[in-house]
């Protein structure tokens, strides 16, 4: 067994309470992680895909200042809280430049990335064999809201192509020409397959954190969606269905984030062909933008799916 990977095992044994199948990886942040192991990847983030600050400028561990989801914590109060809140924030600074590849000055993006003190490529295999299931918790930064009238990717899986096995986006679609923004159903979270079809949708609202769980079958490359709010166990909303336009086998398998990732809005100053590149051009306000996670990990399916509180689902 991989190194990291019993080390993981025996951080989550501080969540057995809770959670009664293997885990895979475990992204709840414990109390004593610090925004300093933030800056250099240690513990179960790597953090590099971000603007030209340190990490802790754009992400923060919150301490007992705010309770994280309670499905996994044991109750609601912070006498028996065990993780704490991850807040993921962009400002115009948040221009990610990647190795030997152009500044992405059309995103404005800080991504959390699952590893194990900045290893990330062995987990791969292990998060996606089988199958699995991806959990995360969402709420609402209202002191630091988001632009509706752009598109924001907040949870996904990413191949090397680019594409994404899944993901959770919120916000107005990228158009060209920009369309009437922002759209009917912005303020509202959009699950989608890797065809980009909307499986499950539901309102963000305020002060409540949303619950996911999303369970990939990599060798019958099929999805499954589970949603519930704050303390009530999670509900199936999506039965298992196809998503044949992924790959299978190792070109289908990615690294998995969750993130603020702003795309721009049509510049009609910039030329038609570089008024579809998203990545480099486009319209940016600025402005620091946040939301805030909790119950970030992934589980095998072997033992069935955690639903809260110990309960399980066999599947």
């Amino acid at each position: 067994m991989h190194l990291a990977f019993q080390t993981l095992l025996v951080v989550s044994a501080y969540f057995v309470s809770t959670i009664a199948t293997p885990i895979i990886w475990d992204g709840r942040a414990s109390l004593n992680l610090t925004n300093a192991d933030l800056d250099t990847s240690t513990g179960p983030f790597l953090t590099v895909v971000k603007g030209s600050e340190n990490a802790s400028h754009y992400s923060q561990l919150l301490g007992q200042s705010l309770l994280p989801t309670p499905l996994w914590n044991g109750g609601s109060n912070s006498s028996e809280q065990q993780e704490q809140v991850v807040s993921v924030s962009i400002d115009n600074s948040s221009v990610f430049v990647p190795g030997g590849s152009s500044p992405q000055y059309g995103f404005r993006r800080t991504d959390i990335i699952a590893a194990n003190n900045g290893e990330h490529t062995d987990l791969i295999t292990q998060m996606e064999t089988g199958k699995t299931i991806f959990h995360v918790s969402i709420q609402q930064d209202e002191q630091r809201p988001l632009n509706y009238s752009h598109e924001y990717q907040i949870v996904f899986i990413e191949p090397n192509d680019g594409t994404h096995v899944f993901e959770i986006q919120l916000g107005s679609p990228f158009t060209n020409p920009t369309g009437d923004v922002p759209v009917s159903d912005a303020h509202s979270f959009k699950v989608r397959d890797h065809a980009l079809n909307v499986l499950f949708t539901t309102p963000f609202t305020a002060s409540v954190w949303h619950n996911f769980a999303v369970e990939v079958d990599w060798n019958a490359l099929t999805i499954a969606v589970w949603y519930s709010q704050d303390g009530e166990l999670l509900q199936q909303v999506v039965q298992t269905t196809s998503n044949p336009t992924a790959s299978s086998g190792p070109n289908g398998q990615g690294d998995f984030h969750f993130t603020v990732l702003k795309l721009p809005l049509v510049n009609p100053a910039d030329s038609p062909s570089n008024q579809n590149d998203v990545v480099h051009y486009g319209i940016q306000e600025g402005a620091t933008e946040a939301l805030l996670y909790s119950g970030v990990f992934v589980e095998s399916a072997a033992d069935g799916l955690s639903r809260g509180f110990g309960v399980v689902q066999q599947l």
